[in-house]
């Protein structure tokens, strides 16, 4: 089995059929939607590690700060050209699975994950083997 990172991103799209509303920010949503969110989240969660697969998953707030090295002796940089924040983390899954398209296969079912009114919104999860992961040792 190998290790993956699932990559929640703040990037949204109105999926293939043009639903309106599921491009929303999730602040903008109505707390039942929310909550529906969260929920659908955590049954995922469930659904995973009763196979044997989830590892970890964490929600990340949206504010952050970018911080760069700027030389020795001077001060970290920490403004100057950002992202914007549709292409920030909103969250992460670590998987263990047998295989890449068992992988893709629980990254496209999170990508289900309801949005406004309860249809899915399509989001972009980006999948990433951990790399080098070595092989784990049973006695």
């Amino acid at each position: 089995m190998a290790k993956y990172l699932l990559l929640k991103h703040y990037r949204r799209t109105s999926g293939p059929e043009n639903v309106p509303g599921t491009d929303l920010p999730i602040d903008q949503w109505a707390p039942e939607d929310v909550d529906a969110h969260v929920r659908f989240m955590q049954d995922w969660a469930e659904q995973m590690r009763e196979r044997g697969e989830f590892v970890d998953a964490q929600a990340l707030a949206p504010e952050g700060t970018f911080v760069r090295y700027d030389g020795e002796g001077r001060p970290p940089v920490t403004d100057g050209p950002f992202p914007e924040a549709k292409e920030l983390i909103a969250g992460w899954m670590v998987i263990d699975v047998d295989t890449p398209e068992r992988a893709h296969e629980a990254a496209a079912s999170l990508s289900a994950a309801p949005g406004p009114g309860g249809r899915p919104i399509h989001e972009w999860i980006e999948v990433r083997p951990f790399l080098g992961e070595p092989p784990v040792v049973t006695e």
